[in-house]
């Protein structure tokens, strides 16, 4: 983001109103909206919107549109996501990561890293998966996890997507460290569940970070303060 030329606040409102893409590295904890929220309440402008959810447990890329931009948020979300991140092998929850409790723990002594790593091959390419029920994902007007926080379930429709990419970077059970690279849709919570589910033993997420989103890395990415506090220069 240059902010080089912009010298006050209408011309700061100007130049996010022409559309601007912000490259954003999310913290642990803030929901994407937190992050829009921020932008939005900064600039003084109501076009501000995010081009694909991140969960509140994990960090990494998220991409702000303002302005004209949002415009091309639907073409951001269609491309591939790259993730990194670690599955903890022998444990369940019912959110698939560290939301929510632990609710069934298995031995995990018998398994040797050549089995964790064949677990990998049914994840490749072309699969189906069931959203996990704490999820965003709306049913008849309704978000899930609101429903799951009522103790309620439902049978969620599997949903086909695309593992281009499925690399194990470092075993050290119960931590098994991945990097995916993926289509849109996908749950890494589900691919976690089910890959302890492959394994027999269980498994949940208990780190994930978003590395890209097509050509945007999150290398490139400024954080949260970063933005505010150059925006907040303008407007002092």
């Amino acid at each position: 983001m240059n902010l080089e030329g912009v010298n006050n606040r209408e011309e700061l409102k100007e130049f996010f109103s022409a559309g601007q893409t912000l490259l954003l590295d999310k913290p642990l904890t803030w929901t994407s909206f937190d992050v829009v929220k921020k932008i939005r309440n900064a600039i003084k402008i109501k076009k501000v919107g995010h081009a694909g959810t991140l969960d509140p447990l994990a960090t990494g890329l998220l991409i702000v549109c303002t302005g004209k931009k949002t415009k091309t948020i639907d073409s951001i979300q269609a491309q591939y996501k790259e993730y990194t991140g670690v599955i903890g092998i022998g444990k369940t929850t019912p959110s698939y990561d560290l939301e929510t409790e632990y609710d069934s723990e298995n031995d995990i002594s018998h398994l040797t890293e050549s089995d964790i790593q064949k677990a990998v091959n049914p994840f490749l390419g072309d699969i189906s998966q069931v959203p996990p029920m704490h999820s965003a994902i709306k049913v008849d007007g309704q978000r899930v996890y609101e429903l799951a926080r009522q103790g309620k379930t439902i049978e969620l429709k599997s949903r086909e997507v695309t593992i281009h990419e499925f690399e194990l970077t470092k075993i050290e059970l119960p931590d098994v460290h991945f990097r995916i690279k993926c289509t849109k849709g996908t749950y890494i919570r589900s691919i976690a569940n089910d890959f302890g589910k492959e394994l027999g033993v269980g498994g949940h997420l208990k780190e994930l970070r978003r590395t890209k989103i097509g050509d945007f890395n999150v290398d490139d990415a400024m954080s949260v303060e970063e933005v505010i506090a150059s925006i907040k220069s303008i407007n002092a």
